[in-house]
């Protein structure tokens, strides 16, 4: 099995994480760790470097745990949701497993919601965890 969990450091994010190396343990699934940054000029250095460092704990923890991982921070110019929900057709993804954030209506409308995306176009089962 194949799982990916969509990952940006936050406690909500961290829980996600929990939830499928709990998950993979008990299905000796690979799982992918992955951040999606838009690319360009609309990160900093600084940005980057928390990414990286957020995915090297991530890994640790997995690996910790004899888990198969990989790390990927993807910066292809889409937006999270299309860059998750296409990593995850390319790559013949079983389950998303996702941390969610509690939004105002108005932020949801001005921005969108991630994982709302997620769930309604991942190509498999989506897994949130608060």
């Amino acid at each position: 099995m194949k799982f990916l969990v969509g990952y940006d450091g936050t406690e909500s994010a961290r829980r996600a994480l929990t939830l499928a190396a709990e998950q993979a343990k008990r299905t000796d699934a690979l799982v992918y760790v992955v951040t999606s940054m838009e690319g360009g000029e609309k990160e900093s250095l600084e940005e980057i470097r928390t990414t990286e460092e957020n995915l090297q704990k991530a890994k640790d923890l997995l690996l910790k745990d004899h888990i198969q991982c990989e790390t990927i921070q993807l910066a292809r110019g889409l937006s999270p949701g299309e860059d998750l929900v296409r990593f995850a057709e390319d790559n013949s993804i079983d389950i998303i497993f996702l941390g969610i954030k509690k939004k105002s209506r108005t932020r949801k409308i001005l921005l969108g919601s991630t994982a709302q995306f997620i769930i309604l176009k991942g190509p498999c089962p989506v897994t949130t965890t608060k």
